[in-house]
């Protein structure tokens, strides 16, 4: 028994360094998840993704101060008006959610031209359980009416599967970055909720 002291200082050591890489690639793993799920499944609907990035810039474009935001990666488009997409986690002592930001250059904001917060809201009937009837986008005076002007994105918006749909985009300025954000929950868009997207990008890019 006297020697076990001796045995299990290298023992308990060598076990941590096998132990802690085993962890860490299988944190990164999980954490890379959602951002590689997303990238497979737009390339699977017929959208044109050039790569995946882990650590790019764009990924901590949206990330709020608070503690429990991470940036998961980033999902780079080719030739379209949504340049990128970022997903974000959120995790609380409730759990972990996750949102995308779909990422849009956009040169002509500045801070003596502002956009303001834009969001879609939603009518439904019945009330608050009800399906979809009708949507409308609030902020922006000029944005809005702009976008509540496009009846093919409303008829889009409406006859798309998924949480895009349902009233949870917001349209969020980033000036200090030359971008503006339209920022979702994390859901897998159809090819139609994806071209929805990509109108109000349009729309954004020429504001």
């Amino acid at each position: 028994m006297e020697g076990w002291p001796a045995i299990i200082g290298p023992l308990v050591a060598l076990l941590i360094g096998v132990a802690l890489p085993f962890l860490f690639r299988k944190r990164r793993k999980a954490e890379a998840h959602k951002v590689e799920e997303l990238g497979r499944h737009l390339r699977g609907v017929g959208v044109q993704v050039s790569r995946v990035e882990y650590d790019d810039a764009r990924g901590r474009i949206g990330l709020g101060s608070a503690s429990g935001q991470k940036a998961e990666g980033v999902v780079v488009f080719e030739d379209r008006s949504i340049e990128s997409a970022n997903v974000v986690s959120t995790s609380t002592q409730y759990g972990t959610t996750y949102s995308i930001n779909f990422l849009v250059r956009a040169p002509n904001i500045s801070a003596s031209r502002m956009l303001k917060k834009t969001r879609l809201t939603t009518r439904r009937s019945p009330p608050i359980w009800g399906r979809v009837t009708g949507i409308e986008w609030k902020g922006d005076a000029s944005l809005a009416q702009t976008l509540n002007l496009d009846y093919s994105l409303a008829d889009r918006l409406l006859t798309s599967e998924g949480k895009v749909a349902t009233g949870n985009i917001s349209i969020i300025p980033e000036p200090k970055h030359g971008y503006v954000r339209i920022q979702t929950d994390y859901s897998l868009p159809s090819a139609g909720a994806f071209g929805a997207l990509c109108s109000i990008a349009r729309h954004i890019r020429a504001w």
